[in-house]
């Protein structure tokens, strides 16, 4: 399984409101929870802040990937949001973060969770895709440059 499979263009947002990380953490699970009705607002948004409980999910360089496991949750689910302000995530490096990948996994999915954080995080680690996103005009746009990133990152090098 890999993110372009997780990631549909209706998942990706542009210029979301931010505000603050606890707002943005209950905005994705309010939104995640109207498009897939199995998921519940109330536990996505509260594991989702466990999570960041244990520590935060700020990478640095105005990246985060806030992620949880879901009993609720059938398989992976991925989405992206382009904050319209950066704001504060306690991201490591003390940087405002702008770019937000989500990731929901089922309460099972220990070598799924694992290889799918680890592709995010490299895709989110080249400066350049970071900066085309940030670049980006829309959202359709902005899910083009993500899928683009995402099969350039997965595709065998040679």
């Amino acid at each position: 399984m890999t993110l372009d499979t997780i990631l549909p263009p209706e998942r990706t947002l542009f210029a979301v409101p931010g505000g603050s990380k606890k707002r943005v953490l209950e905005f994705f699970s309010t939104f995640i929870a109207q498009n897939i009705p199995s998921l519940d607002s109330q536990e996505v948004f509260s594991r989702l802040l466990g999570r960041e409980r244990l520590g935060s999910t700020g990478i640095g360089q105005g990246v985060a990937i806030p992620h949880a496991r879901s009993p609720h949750c059938k398989e992976p689910i991925a989405s992206f949001l382009k904050l319209a302000e950066p704001i504060d995530f306690d991201a490591v490096d003390g940087e405002p973060v702008d770019l937000i990948f989500v990731l929901l996994v089922p309460e099972q999915a220990d070598d799924a969770h694992l290889t799918l954080l680890g592709q995010v995080a490299g895709i989110m680690n080249d400066a350049a895709t970071r900066a085309a996103l940030r670049r980006a005009e829309n959202q359709p746009e902005l899910h083009r440059l993500l899928t683009d990133a995402i099969r350039q990152a997965s595709a065998p090098s040679g």
